[in-house]
């Protein structure tokens, strides 16, 4: 298995903290989130990783270099145009050939041992792809999945609004008493993806969106494997969360 890592955004709610550095080079307990997230890949067995750069591409290239320093191979791919999460990973489909490949976020922290359940969970069955998911975040800033009995997933709405949130629950899609599963950032993919973000129209917010292409991979009839995340899960989103990393200690 080979890993993609999505790191072209600059990262505005940092501020000034990204006047200088994109966002996933900002320092955790004295390394950036990159290498954080770099090493545990590594730790899982995964050799090959891809990074998509865009804003100050040049930090993370001269940072990272072949990746022989980690005894990994490591390989940056620059995003000329930042339309969205939908296009970003098309960019590594040379890299990714004919393998498996662990698609994540720059900016997603989990502990180590996540990477290991995602690939021992999507092992577990015939399936295309896998989304991990968390509970208790605002839906409406992310995304929210739906499920069936086997925690395989049946839909992936990207951003709802409140009233949305409230069809939901009205429709039966949403159960009182079940966990409302937001879109954890963190995912396993077969090729097969690139054949659906290639056909992406940009949504409504002008954009090419993943969820989209989730989507329709979900309906052409591929399974897609649930991983709930259990223990930390940080969206490094902002300097507040940012600082409360660095003030729990490692």
């Amino acid at each position: 298995m080979k890993a993609v890592i999505l790191a072209a955004g600059k990262g505005t709610r940092m501020r000034e903290l990204t006047s200088e550095l994109p966002k996933p080079m900002l320092k955790v307990h004295g390394k950036p989130i990159l290498e954080h997230i770099l090493e545990g890949l590594i730790g899982t067995g995964i050799g090959e990783v891809c990074i998509i750069t865009g804003y100050r591409a040049d930090v993370v290239e001269n940072y990272f270099q072949t990746g022989a320093r980690w005894n990994a191979a490591i390989s940056c791919v620059r995003q000329a145009v930042q339309d969205g999460t939908g296009k970003a990973p098309e960019l590594a489909k040379q890299f990714v050939g004919s393998d498996t490949f662990l698609l994540t976020y720059g900016d997603i922290l989990v502990r180590p041992e996540t990477y290991q359940q995602m690939v021992t969970r999507f092992g577990e069955g015939p399936f295309s792809g896998l989304v991990t998911v968390t509970p208790g975040q605002d839906v409406t800033k992310g995304g929210i999945n739906f499920f069936d009995e086997e925690f395989c997933l049946r839909r992936v709405v990207e951003k709802p609004t409140p009233a949305q949130v409230d069809d939901f629950r009205k429709t039966g899609w949403l159960g009182s008493d079940k966990p409302v599963w937001y879109n954890a950032g963190i995912y396993i993919f077969r090729p097969a993806l690139f054949e659906f973000t290639a056909r992406l129209q940009k949504s409504p917010r002008g954009e090419y969106e993943l969820p989209d292409a989730i989507n329709a991979m979900l309906s052409a009839g591929h399974r897609i494997a649930g991983l709930e995340i259990k223990g930390r899960w940080v969206d490094v989103r902002d300097p507040e969360v940012l600082a409360q990393l660095e003030s729990r200690g490692s």
